[in-house]
């Protein structure tokens, strides 16, 4: 029993790999990498920081993928959040969903 947990371990933590290498492909094919990286503020916030932020929150994945698709202003200094419309609904949704998963 005690193999059989430890290999569906390593089998749930390579497939997080793959999961967090693909939305890392998606947030590069839309350019979101050019203001955001994962550990450390650009021109935005990190993606941490956002999880941080909304860690918890009711209605944040909700105003995460809208900030994403339609642009926002405000919330995190002076340099606004312009829209992004070559980001699908279900792609910013994902790309959203796969930030708020992310821990410091």
């Amino acid at each position: 029993m005690k193999k059989l947990v430890i290999g569906v371990g390593l089998a749930v933590a390579a497939m997080s790999q793959v999961y967090a290498a693909d939305m890392m492909a998606l947030a590069k094919s839309k350019n979101c990498l050019a203001c955001h990286a994962v550990d450390k503020k650009l021109v935005g916030p990190s993606y941490q920081d956002v999880a941080a932020k909304y860690a918890g929150k009711p209605g944040a994945e909700a105003k995460l993928v809208n900030a994403v698709l339609h642009g926002e202003s405000g919330t995190w200094g002076p340099v606004p959040m312009p829209a992004n419309p070559q980001v699908t609904p279900a792609e910013a949704k994902e790309l959203v969903g796969w930030i708020l998963t992310l821990k410091k």
